[in-house]
C-alpha cells in the first residue's frame, strides 16, 4: 500500500513527505470496534499535488495518505447491521482541496482520478464493488464571499451518479435552510438512493 500511495501520489504531481509517520486515531461508533484507528493526519505521505479539469481549472489535492478501513454499516428496514469484512484492510485516502464549484466538476473530478488510477494500475476503481469510495463535503456560501460555509460530509458514495444527485440535494438543503433563518450544522450523513435524501450519522 505504500508503493501504490507513492505511485499514486507522483501520478497526480504530488510531493512524496521526508518523514511520513502513523497516528492512532480514536473515535467511537460501530463500524470500529476496537475505538481506534491507524491512519496519518500530521505527517501523510504524499503531500499537495492537483487534478487538472477539461476546463483548465486544477483541484488541488491537501495530501494522500494511507490507513485501515473500517467496518461497513447496513441499513435496511429500519435496522442497522455491521459489516467487518473489510475492517483493518489497508487503503489510500485522497484528500482534496475545497476547488470544486459545480456537481459537473465533481463528476469529472472522480472519472479523472478513476482514470488515473486505473492507468498505473493500483485499483480497478469500480466504486459499485467498493473498491473506490468517495465522501462528500458541501457546503454553501453567498455570491462573492470568500469565506466558506458550514460543511456537511456524506460518507461512503458508491457511484458518481449518487454522487451528483446527492450533492443537488443536499445544496438545495442547506439553502432552503439559510434562506428559512436556520443554520447548518457540521455533521456527517449518509446518503439514502432509495428516497434521494441525505440524514444525520453523527455530528462533528
Amino acid at each position: 500500500v505504500v508503493r501504490y500511495a507513492i505511485r499514486a501520489g507522483l501520478a497526480v504531481h504530488g510531493e512524496i513527505a521526508e518523514i511520513s509517520k502513523m497516528d492512532r486515531k480514536n473515535y467511537c461508533y460501530p463500524d470500529l470496534s476496537k475505538a481506534y484507528q491507524i491512519s496519518q493526519l500530521y505527517a501523510p505521505l504524499i503531500i499537495g499535488g492537483y487534478v487538472e479539469l477539461s476546463n483548465g481549472r486544477k483541484i488541488r489535492l491537501h495530501h494522500i495518505h494511507i490507513e485501515e478501513d473500517a467496518g461497513k454499516l447496513i441499513h435496511q428496514h429500519g435496522d442497522t447491521y455491521v459489516d467487518y469484512n473489510r475492517g483493518g484492510v489497508p487503503l489510500i485516502e485522497i484528500v482534496s482541496e475545497p476547488d470544486i464549484r459545480s456537481i459537473d466538476e465533481a463528476r469529472e473530478y472522480v472519472e479523472k482520478l478513476q482514470q488515473v488510477m486505473r492507468y498505473i494500475g493500483i485499483s480497478d476503481c469500480k466504486m459499485q464493488e467498493g473498491s473506490m469510495r468517495c465522501d462528500v463535503n458541501i457546503s454553501v456560501r453567498p455570491k462573492g464571499s470568500e469565506k466558506l460555509g458550514t460543511r456537511t460530509e456524506i460518507k461512503n458514495m458508491n457511484s458518481i451518479n449518487n454522487i451528483a444527485k446527492a450533492m443537488e440535494y443536499e445544496f438545495e438543503r442547506q439553502v432552503d435552510l439559510i434562506e428559512n433563518g436556520g443554520s447548518v450544522v457540521q455533521e456527517t450523513l449518509r446518503y439514502d438512493d432509495a428516497t434521494n435524501t441525505t440524514s444525520s450519522m453523527r455530528s462533528k
